[in-house]
């Protein structure tokens, strides 16, 4: 399984964001949709061997994290405004503390925030930390089960970084040069692809 967790620092929670002002009112709510779109979409084919953890860390109802996983996923389609509508679907869902709803196939939200969701996930694969300073990608053993950790268009707070690396992650770089989130995604893809031999 390949695990992603994306924060949005000002993605809002509550799924009070109009589905064409996704960058402005939704607070860069279409850099999470482009990384939903790089995590599962293939040419006629969705990778059933991906999850990814959208973190929405702005507005009234926040922190609530949009879960996507591959396997069981539907409508998902590669257009950024459908990928939104269902991520502001599970945001509208009144969610109970310590509880998980699922919105539509394969998409579920719950009122976890980023320390929640890296302690969730601590023991079902090995946290990777995507950093500038990290081990170039072409020189680095994938673990089994990675769990992806990135910023959006911002990177990790402090608070955030002091977090994972108390999870000790392995750092990797993808390039020479900073990239957009949903780039180094299919950066990680693509090599993890020609390593294994696809999905």
């Amino acid at each position: 399984m390949r695990r992603f967790i994306i924060t949005g620092h000002k993605a809002v929670a509550d799924g009070s964001f109009k589905l064409d002002d996704l960058g402005g009112g939704g607070g860069r709510v279409d850099i999470l949709c482009r990384c939903v779109n790089s995590s599962f979409v293939l040419s006629h084919n969705i990778r059933t061997d991906a999850e990814i953890y959208l973190i929405m860390e702005a507005g009234d109802d926040c922190p609530k994290t949009v879960r996507i996983d591959g396997s069981t996923v539907r409508y998902l389609n590669p257009d950024e405004r459908s990928t939104a509508s269902l991520i502001r679907n599970a945001c509208l869902k009144k969610v109970p503390a310590g509880k998980e709803l699922v919105s539509s196939p394969g998409v579920s939200v719950s009122r976890r925030g980023f320390a929640d969701v890296v302690k969730d996930l601590e023991g079902k694969g090995t946290f990777v930390y995507l950093k500038e300073d990290g081990t170039d990608i072409r020189d680095f053993e994938f673990p089994e089960n990675p769990i992806y950790v990135l910023g959006d268009n911002q990177d990790l707070t402090p608070e955030e970084e002091e977090i994972l690396l108390a999870h000790n992650p392995a750092k990797i770089c993808v390039g020479p040069v900073s990239l957009h989130a949903d780039h180094c995604i299919i950066l990680v893809q693509n090599e993890m692809d020609r390593r294994t031999g696809g999905i």
